[in-house]
């Protein structure tokens, strides 16, 4: 039986979990509320795809995710991860009421004020990861990697749904304004939380990004994060247009996507963390893996015998992104205990960013597959890719555990 959350970290799971809201909420707008209101205002499809650019700014934070750490780790251990995150808050707070107040601003403008809430979003990304690698101990990271995911959901329902209501009801300025005060008020936890304060690092320990890559921990992570995510991803790219061709409307797609992919991530980030506390990250992660194998052979196997019930394909789905949130939760609990003391921000976004490269490879490769093959074999492969995860896992554990003394 785990004890209770002490009531300093309870107070620092409701400040990470408001800045993950927070950041999320800014990917939800990009993604998926601008696009919306931009093509209800006629602006070209060309166009509203250059919106997507700014999220690129996600896949490169590793880029700057050193000097961001540097300037983080004050001397006599000190932190700025607090000021840190607040300033990018109010950032993007102001890059909203910006946008609000320029309702005919160019789409230049538009473009350029995302990406900078996108740069900003993606360093308090930076920064908060470390600030919840060294504020919780590592027995408790699953239950900081639930706020850190769940705020993940909830951000994208105020992005998206919520914005694109706003719009709707009261207009542009409104809508911007409403969203600037979602962000001030999540941001508001993480300015009367306390920040330990860390341990004083050595000169020699100057957070960079090639010391990350050379650290052994942090190579072995890197491979299992891709091995984790490799057959999610690709069932992932292909979940959407699958349920298309199947007959399911555009408009319920989006009913799915949205409410039911919330309330599926949301239960399975509940799942992952009760999970990884009462198993461990490690043996959470397998059983995770094996559970999508299990989820993916289903779907597949649908297809071979050509199930046509709607509501049963949905359903296979809904519980794959359950199990896909689960997943984010305990391997980000595991991923957490390899990043170095000296520089967690930086090696927690390489990281991080491996996983956006996986995303991006997985995607492409499952339209491939499945363009010369059929859904069929595609996520026949995905789930054998999630259950040969399980030996390579046990494989890169058995690495870390000899070339330490734990």
């Amino acid at each position: 039986m785990t004890r209770p959350v002490p009531s300093s970290l309870s107070r620092l799971l409701v400040a990470a979990g408001g800045v993950y809201t927070a950041q999320s909420l800014v990917g939800g707008l990009t993604f998926l509320g601008l696009p919306a209101v931009l093509r209800a205002e006629n602006v070209a499809l060309d166009r509203i795809g250059l919106v997507s650019l700014a999220m690129l700014v996600w896949a490169l934070k590793f880029l700057w995710a050193a000097p961001v750490e540097r300037f983080r780790l004050g001397r006599g251990g000190r932190r700025r991860s607090r000021r840190m995150i607040i300033v990018g808050e109010v950032v993007v707070a102001l890059a909203l009421i910006v946008i609000g107040f320029n309702g005919e601003v160019s789409f230049n403008g538009l473009l350029a004020l995302l990406i900078l809430m996108a740069i900003a979003s993606a360093t308090v990304d930076i920064v908060c990861d470390a600030f919840l690698i060294e504020q919780f101990p590592e027995h408790r990271r699953g239950l900081a990697n639930m706020a850190q995911v769940g705020g993940g959901y909830l951000g994208m329902i105020f992005g998206s749904g919520l914005f694109v209501w706003a719009v709707s009801a009261s207009g542009w300025q409104q809508a911007c304004f409403m969203l600037s005060g979602i962000v001030l008020l999540l941001s508001l936890p993480i300015v009367i939380a306390r920040e330990e304060i860390g341990p004083a690092l050595a000169t020699t320990a100057t957070p960079g990004l090639l010391n990350g890559l050379r650290n052994r921990e942090v190579r072995i992570g890197i491979a299992m994060t891709i091995a984790f995510e490799f057959g999610g991803r690709i069932a992932q790219a292909l979940a959407g247009p699958f349920l298309i061709d199947a007959g399911l409307s555009l408009a319920t797609l989006g009913l799915v996507n949205g409410v039911g992919g919330v309330a599926a991530g949301l239960c399975g980030t509940v799942i992952g963390g009760i999970g990884a506390q009462r198993l461990g990250p490690r043996r959470a992660m397998l059983a995770v893996s094996g559970l999508g194998g299990v989820t993916l052979g289903l779907v597949a196997l649908s297809m071979v015998v050509g199930v046509r019930s709607l509501p049963l394909l949905v359903g296979l789905f809904v519980l794959q992104g359950a199990v896909m949130a689960a997943g984010f939760v305990v391997s980000y609990a595991r991923l957490m205990s390899l990043a170095s003391p000296s520089q967690p921000g930086v090696d927690f976004t390489l990281f991080q960013c491996a996983s956006a490269i996986a995303a991006a490879f997985c995607g492409l490769s499952a339209g491939l597959i499945a363009a010369r093959a059929d859904y069929a074999a595609t996520f026949a492969l995905a789930s054998l890719a999630a259950v040969a995860a399980i030996p390579l896992l046990v494989l890169l554990e058995r690495r870390l555990n000899k070339g330490s003394p734990s």
